[in-house]
């Protein structure tokens, strides 16, 4: 069988990339990484879709909740960043659950709510919990734990809706003593009577996927993984968008237009115009898998939303590089994205130090990619979000994994914090 043309090339290294000092282009790249962004109290590192880990609080400060260490075990990670002073400070509490692949979702009030995820040791199969708590920023900040989800979840989606209630979405838990499975249920949190409604279900059973919230009140959950088997998993193109209705029980899902390639592992952006970017991600799980190409993705594809409801997804312009557990900023001033890091799928043995910048097309047009300043750290499943003025944190992350890491079933994590200014 032959592979593509492009695969019998040498993937570059994260060591020898596009966009490092090797290459004459990267002394005019735009923007600068510093590290005057103190150390997070604990390295740690937040897998996909837990970019939601760390939430921008109504103060300009940064709450990083939760994550994982090194052999994946939950983290009670509770930590606040100052941009102002560029530190990192304990909360007055830590969470009351350690917990990895869980959400975190800043309330209409300003306080932040932590759903699900993964509370203790890695076992198989992995079991998630229903334990939700919030962080009240006031007095220091401290977390008190409120109702119950109806059903144990992790990988899951959590979306704030208009009316300042919470969408949680799919998901997986266990299905067996040794398996696990893909959910399709979802309900609706409301801080105001501190209660969990079940609404209707998605279409389809999916986790790991990436949700947006679109305007009109409208969100779109695109791609994930399902289970196929023990320790097998396959990747999703079906995308759906949920429409909240006058009461929980009143919301409908229905099927939007798939994915030109499924894929997880990937970053889903909204843009200025209301529509919507994805990047990357991978196909399938493990090198035995019977697909040829087991690389992350550097494909991208663009989702609008017409007048009259209808999705299309159209391809846009290809990352420089495959890249997968990536993370995908807006920059709102701007209106561009700043994607960051990542590793690709094949081995997930190193963090990339990389940056490109993607400038949207205007009607329709495909966007384009610059090769932006590289970080100081090469890292990947690292915290990720927006600062004003269009600066980028990142911090925490895995630098080495796999083969790479010098002790079997560790992956070497970072504390390192960055900031990006354009």
């Amino acid at each position: 069988m032959t592979l593509p043309v492009d695969r019998l090339r040498p993937r570059p290294s994260p060591w020898h990339r596009p966009g490092t000092v090797e290459n004459a282009a990267a002394a005019a790249a735009p923007g600068t990484w510093t590290t005057s962004a103190g150390p997070l109290p604990v390295p740690g590192f937040w897998a996909e879709p837990n970019e939601t880990a760390v939430t921008l609080l109504s103060d300009g400060a940064i709450l990083l909740a939760g994550g994982e260490d090194g052999r994946r075990n939950p983290l009670s990670l509770s930590a606040r960043f100052d941009p102002a002073a560029g530190t990192w400070t304990a909360t007055a509490k830590q969470l009351n659950v350690a917990r990895r692949l869980h959400t975190s979702t800043r309330l209409a009030d300003g306080k932040v709510l932590v759903t699900g995820g993964i509370t203790g040791p890695v076992t198989v199969p992995a079991r998630g919990t229903n334990a939700t708590e919030i962080f009240d920023p006031a007095n220091g900040g401290t977390w008190t734990a409120v109702a119950s989800m109806n059903e144990p979840r992790f990988s899951h989606s959590a979306t704030l809706l208009t009316d300042g209630t919470v969408l949680v979405a799919g998901g997986c838990s266990a299905r067996s003593a040794d398996t696990n499975r893909a959910v399709r249920s979802a309900e609706i949190y409301n801080p105001g009577t501190n209660t969990w409604t079940t609404v209707k279900p998605m279409t389809d059973i999916r986790f790991g996927h990436t949700a947006i919230a679109l305007p009109g009140g409208k969100v779109l959950v695109v791609g994930g993984v399902i289970t196929i088997g023990r320790g097998q998993y396959a990747a999703l193109g079906y995308c759906e968008i949920f429409t909240a209705g006058t009461t929980p029980d009143k919301g409908t899902w229905a099927p939007t237009a798939s994915l030109h390639t499924p894929r997880k592992g990937h970053q889903a952006t909204a843009l200025n115009d209301g529509s919507v970017l994805v990047t990357g991600g991978d196909v399938v799980s493990h090198s035995d898998s019977s697909i040829i190409d087991p690389y992350s993705l550097k494909t991208c594809e663009r989702f609008r939303l017409d007048a009259n409801g209808v999705g299309t997804w159209t391809a846009d312009a290809d990352l420089p590089w495959g890249l997968s557990q990536h993370r995908a900023v807006s920059l709102p001033k701007s209106g561009k994205v700043l994607v960051i890091g990542g590793t690709d799928s094949s081995v997930f043995d190193a963090g990339y130090s990389d940056t490109v910048l993607y400038t949207p097309g205007a009607a329709g047009a495909a966007g384009t990619w610059t090769v932006a300043a590289n970080m100081a750290v090469g890292r990947w499943a690292m915290a990720a979000v927006g600062l004003p003025e269009d600066r980028v944190l990142v911090a925490g992350g895995i630098v080495r994994s796999g083969a790479a890491a010098p002790v079997i079933g560790e992956n070497v994590l970072t504390a390192t914090a960055e900031v990006y200014t354009p």
